[in-house]
């Protein structure tokens, strides 16, 4: 089974106003201190002749990884030794990134680009507290090709402050023109500690709108040739994030940094949110748990693949009762999801709902 290793880099220029990930702004870079951290962290967890933990995936997440100097960024993926063929991540903010930086990144190993475009919107970006503009996303995606990137990602968010389809509309056409092979639409969560959160802004759409947004979104994408493949995540053929999938496959993944989450063999644990504490080793690792079959039935739901019930009963024993069997035909009829071969998937407007449908059901 794939392995993944994702490293957190918590540093940012400047924290979004609805951004909740654990993140220092106010950054123009990475110190090398925080290489060092992550550098003993991998030797720790990874330093070991078990092929096995040599990463099929590696993600730089964040935060801001692209205030990574390429020098850093091939010290790390140096470390981890990484599988060959293994996926390559690195997020980016396009404000941050140039022709060098980028063909550094490729250089390093880096073979796949997540890019925060969010909006074609100059005035969306500002209301978001974005750090760039979308000719400054343009402009990222074209130098991301220049650089030898083939693999690239975009990430936009839906049914924000004053949403319309015209803005998604050209958001999907800078997307597209931008040769990205991969868009990750996220619908806008207030967050309660975020400055969104202190702070609502203003021309929010209600939840039947913002509804709207998301299933125009997911035909949009299918017509300009991005077939869904997860409740937030779209793909030319092929180009799904591998990394991903480790995730929602309840799979093995290691998480590097403060507040990243990890599980091995089925247990989970993580670091506590806390920079200072990593730096000085002084953040042991806290345990959540074992995976169970409930953290099984919400990630594989999120999948177009969907459920399987056969492997839900071999790996935790759970059987469906005749009043779980007759709620899924309701479910069924009413166009949220599909029951066939054993395997429960959920429609687009399921996926909408589906902490209802999982509440009512399991």
């Amino acid at each position: 089974m794939a392995f993944g290793l994702y490293l957190h880099i918590p540093y940012c220029e400047g924290k979004c106003f609805y951004c909740d990930f654990y993140s220092r702004g106010n950054s123009r870079a990475v110190p090398e201190e925080y290489i060092e951290a992550l550098l003993r962290e991998m030797r720790r967890f990874c330093n070991c002749d078990c092929a096995s933990l040599r990463p099929d995936t590696l993600y730089f997440g964040g935060g801001t990884p692209s205030l990574l100097t390429p020098g850093q960024a091939a010290r790390l993926i140096s470390e981890a030794a990484p599988a060959p063929g293994a996926e390559i991540t690195l997020e980016a903010n396009p404000g941050t990134v140039t022709l060098g930086s980028l063909r550094g990144y490729r250089r390093a190993g880096v073979n796949r680009l997540s890019v925060g475009v969010q909006s074609a919107s100059d005035e969306q970006l500002r209301r978001l507290g974005r750090p760039h503009d979308a000719a400054a996303a343009r402009r990222a995606l074209q130098l991301a090709r220049e650089a030898g990137f083939e693999n690239i990602s975009g990430d936009v968010m839906l049914a924000l402050p004053h949403y319309s389809r015209a803005e998604f509309d050209a958001t999907l056409e800078l997307l597209v023109s931008g040769g990205v092979t991969h868009i990750s639409c996220y619908l806008l969560k207030i967050e309660p500690k975020t400055r969104f959160g202190l702070h609502p802004p203003q021309g929010l759409p209600d939840a039947d709108a913002a509804a709207d947004f998301y299933l125009y979104a997911v035909e949009r994408l299918a017509e300009a040739g991005f077939a869904q493949y997860e409740i937030s995540n779209f793909a030319r053929p092929g180009c799904e994030s591998r990394h991903n999938l480790i995730y929602w496959n309840c799979g093995d993944y290691l998480g590097l940094g403060p507040a990243a989450y990890s599980s091995m063999g089925g247990e989970r644990f993580h670091y506590p949110p806390d920079l200072g504490a990593f730096l000085a080793r002084a953040a042991p690792v806290e345990t959540d748990g074992r995976v169970d079959a409930e953290d099984y039935i919400m990630l594989q739901t999120r999948l177009c693949s969907g459920l399987s019930l056969a492997e839900l009963r071999r790996r935790f024993g759970v059987e469906l009762d005749g009043r779980q069997e007759k709620l899924l035909a309701a479910c069924c009829k009413a166009g949220l999801c599909r029951l066939s071969d054993d395997r429960l998937t959920l429609t687009p407007r399921g996926m909408l709902v589906q902490n209802s449908i999982l509440t009512e059901v399991f």
